[in-house]
């Protein structure tokens, strides 16, 4: 948050995001207060409506972070994204229901406590010489780990319950596709690279990005993931995708907690974000 005595090398992303923002609440006559999630209810009281933004470190504290939000929504406060959806998107086992919904993916072995040896299975499954293996209650990369063949310690292992994929070269070379959505209808997409050396697109290690315009084909599979969501239309979601060997898109995450928005890359994001709030205070 800014102020913060422990703010982040990329919180400049969650400043971007409110200057996109509050003007276009103010523009229709209502204010945007930035408040720490873990602040008591009673800091919440007043509001119409709450938006999470970017409690980045929501998965260090799962159960008191979507505690918080089922006791708004018992409050009578519109939470977005709902309570409900968080919680299903807070573990990306979520991704399972997905695929079952008819959405291509990445193949995943998921563990509960990851070894060298569910290492050692993935790569074999996967016919691969890389993996990344990832918590299944995560944000921002945190915790990510990449292992070659071979080459992982013998006593790695990973307490939190994992998930194990193969490592897609598309994302160095091709990058990593992210399609906005609010209100659920397309906003804008943008390309994001890692840096040279890394895998990891985000900013915080190094990573880029450039806006593109997608072709409807493109557009066409981001919004399939969003309508085979088994909630309400979601406000916001990003959906991160990279291309698959047959060039077709295979989604990686459907972002619906506190993903950046790249407002940057968005110029219509504060007008249509503002909007899709005063339908719902409108509606609630």
């Amino acid at each position: 948050m800014p102020g913060s005595a422990r703010r982040r090398e990329d919180a400049y992303e969650h400043d971007l995001q409110v200057q996109a923002i509050r003007p276009e609440i103010e523009a229709r006559g209502g204010t945007l207060t930035e408040i720490d999630w873990r602040d008591p209810i009673e800091a919440f009281n007043g509001f119409d409506l709450i938006l999470i933004g970017t409690p980045w470190d929501y998965q260090d504290d799962e159960a008191e972070f979507l505690g918080k939000l089922d006791d708004l929504e018992f409050a009578g406060i519109t939470v977005c994204n709902s309570s409900d959806m968080v919680r299903w998107n807070a573990r990306k086992t979520y991704l399972r229901d997905l695929e079952a919904r008819g959405i291509a993916m990445i193949p995943t072995l998921w563990i509960e406590k990851a070894s060298v040896a569910d290492i050692d299975a993935a790569l074999y499954a996967f016919g691969c010489e890389t993996v990344v293996a990832k918590r299944q209650v995560g944000a921002g990369a945190e915790g990510q780990t990449i292992h070659h063949m071979g080459q992982t310690a013998p006593n790695w292992h990973m307490l939190h319950p994992a998930m194990i994929q193969p490592y897609l070269p598309q994302i160095a070379s091709d990058g990593e596709y992210s399609f906005i959505f609010v209100d659920g209808q397309f906003s804008h997409a943008l390309r994001k690279r890692p840096a040279k050396g890394d895998y990891r697109v985000q900013s915080l290690y190094g990573g880029t990005e450039e806006t593109i315009t997608p072709s409807d084909v493109d557009i066409g599979f981001a919004q399939a993931v969003i309508d085979a969501i088994p909630f309400e239309t979601p406000l916001y979601a990003r959906i991160d995708m990279v291309r698959g060997d047959g060039n077709d898109l295979l989604l990686m995450e459907a972002e619906l907690i506190e993903p950046f928005l790249y407002p940057e890359q968005g110029p219509e994001l504060g007008p249509r974000m503002a909007n899709a709030i005063a339908k719902r205070i409108q509606i609630a």
